[in-house]
Formats: structure tokens, C-alpha cells, sequence
């Protein structure tokens, strides 16, 4: 049985990507499923893929439903859609758009074919991540450990930068036992 790699690029970024490997067998619904789990999405909205070429242009659609709009050719249906069917070219691109409102756009690539499953996965499964992944509503995914390693990496606490508060600068000088007064003579004494 086929085992298809997919890459998918968040449009905006393409240093941020997922790798998801899937069964040639199973459906544009899984891949759906997929690629909202391996980007912490939720699964409440509209979604549809376009199969495109090299230069990422929409052509047919593989829609979650039949959405009330203006369609060139009447959509498939992701649920009745076998991925294996869809494939046209060894490098294979599709265009997922996710949340018609927000208008998430994912490029979806194949990168590779392999004839050997891995027993130890569960297809479909993310095989490689790369980057921080959008947050759907905000920064919510920016929060706990990935917030916490960015105020690390970029000191991102409160004065840093060179920049302290009013009165700060007093403070640490008392702190290290330093005198500001000085002795009639221009020279401070220092203990």
C-alpha cells in the first residue's frame, strides 16, 4: 500500500510546515483532519482543497460540503474523495483553504511515495514539524513553554533592554553599598 508524504506550508510563512504521511487509500477528509490537528486548529469551520499545479493556481475543488456559492464545476466531496485518485503528478499540489471568514491558506505538496508503512504509526499521521504554527484565534498558541522560551531567548521581561524604571538606577546602587555624597571636594568617597 502507498504511503504519500505531504508538506504543508502555511501560505504566509513557508519556513512553517507540517509533514503529514497518509495512505494513498483514505480520503481528502482525513487529510482535513490532518493537517487541523498537526496546526492545533479546531475543526468548526468551513474548509476546502483546490488541486493546483506548479504555480499554485486553483482548479478543481474537494470541498467539506457544498457551500452556498458560485462554483465553476460542482465540487467533490471531501468524505467520498480517495486522495490516491486525486494524484496526477509525482510532486502533486493542492491549496487548502480552512475558515472562509479568517481565510487560512495551507500548500499542500507531495514530496514523497513510499510502498513500506511504518507500524508504528497511526496513518494519518504528522511525521515532521517545523516552526511555531499560526494560532488560530490570536496568541493563544504563544502561551506556557513556547511564550516562556521566547522572554528567554529575547529577554522580554519587564526593564530589560537597557531601560529600567524611575528610581531604578538609585536602587542599585544602594545595593551595592555605594555613597552618593561626596566630601566638599568633587571626588566621592566610596567605603
Amino acid at each position: 500500500m502507498a504511503i504519500l508524504k505531504f508538506r504543508v506550508y502555511f501560505d504566509e510563512d513557508d519556513t512553517i510546515y507540517r509533514d503529514v504521511a497518509i495512505r494513498h487509500t483514505q480520503t481528502f477528509l482525513q487529510l482535513h483532519h490532518a493537517i487541523l490537528r498537526a496546526y492545533e486548529f479546531d475543526s468548526k469551520h468551513a474548509a476546502t482543497f483546490f488541486r493546483s499545479n506548479d504555480h499554485w493556481e486553483r482548479g478543481r475543488e474537494i470541498s467539506l460540503e457544498q457551500y452556498e456559492k458560485a462554483y465553476k464545476a460542482s465540487p467533490l466531496m471531501m468524505a467520498d474523495t480517495v486522495i490516491g485518485s486525486e494524484i496526477r503528478d509525482p510532486n502533486q499540489k493542492f491549496i487548502y483553504v480552512y475558515d472562509f471568514v479568517r481565510n487560512w491558506t495551507f500548500l499542500v505538496e507531495l514530496i514523497n511515495v513510499s510502498k513500506e508503512e511504518n507500524p508504528k504509526l497511526d496513518y494519518p499521521a504528522m511525521v515532521r514539524t517545523e516552526g511555531i504554527a499560526p494560532s488560530q484565534y490570536g496568541t493563544k498558541g504563544l502561551v506556557n513553554d513556547k511564550l516562556a522560551e521566547m522572554e528567554e531567548k529575547y529577554d522580554l521581561d519587564l526593564g530589560a533592554g537597557g531601560f529600567g524604571e524611575i528610581g531604578e538606577a538609585e536602587g542599585e546602587k544602594e545595593d551595592l553599598g555605594i555613597e552618593e555624597e561626596s566630601s566638599g571636594d568633587g571626588k566621592e568617597e566610596l567605603p
